[in-house]
């Protein structure tokens, strides 16, 4: 099964500042509530953030039930807070694939798009085991679905962080 794979994109609008988005998706750590692919990220190497240069590992599945997951170490490329997130993951036979948030305001919101290039194709021995040991069929429809999956999970965790608090609701008791 050999597949191409160059990009991709998703676009959503969320009622939510750039600011509180940017926090979220360039804390890695808090990518597994996000991505159905992703089961685990932690900063690398003392790293406490986002930073260009900063490496993080990331475990991850495939959409595929029961099969094993992978680990790979991506490093950040782009730390603009509040406009970009992007990082990018080389692996020995699976290529280089560089991941990116844009964020721009919109409205009442921001338009938040997810992407990935693919910037060093992944190679024969890649695809097989893609496609033999994870029962990956098609993976350009898998990560065209995560992505949208990525984006309506990040639109309502940031929608309830920037909900206004009830007028209705009591004042504290002094």
């Amino acid at each position: 099964m050999i597949q191409e794979l160059d990009h991709d994109s998703v676009s959503l609008h969320m009622q939510a500042d750039p600011d509180t988005i940017y926090a979220i998706v360039s804390d890695v750590t808090r990518m597994p509530e996000l991505s159905p692919e992703i089961i685990e990220c932690k900063w690398l190497d003392g790293a406490t953030g986002p930073a260009v240069g900063a490496r993080f590992v990331g475990r991850n599945k495939m959409a595929t039930p029961h099969r094993p997951s992978f680990t790979n170490k991506p490093v950040v490329t782009v730390a603009d807070p509040g406009r970009t997130f992007e990082f990018s993951r080389t692996e020995p036979f699976g290529g280089t694939v560089v991941w990116r948030y844009e964020l721009a305001p919109e409205g009442d919101g921001t338009l938040v798009t997810e992407s990935y290039t693919v910037t060093k194709p992944i190679k024969r021995i890649g695809w097989f085991i893609i496609g033999t040991l994870f029962g990956c069929k098609d993976r350009r429809a898998d990560l065209h679905a995560g992505m949208g999956q990525t984006l309506e999970r990040l639109r309502q965790v940031t929608e309830r962080q920037s909900i206004p608090p009830s007028r209705s609701t009591p004042p504290p008791a002094s």
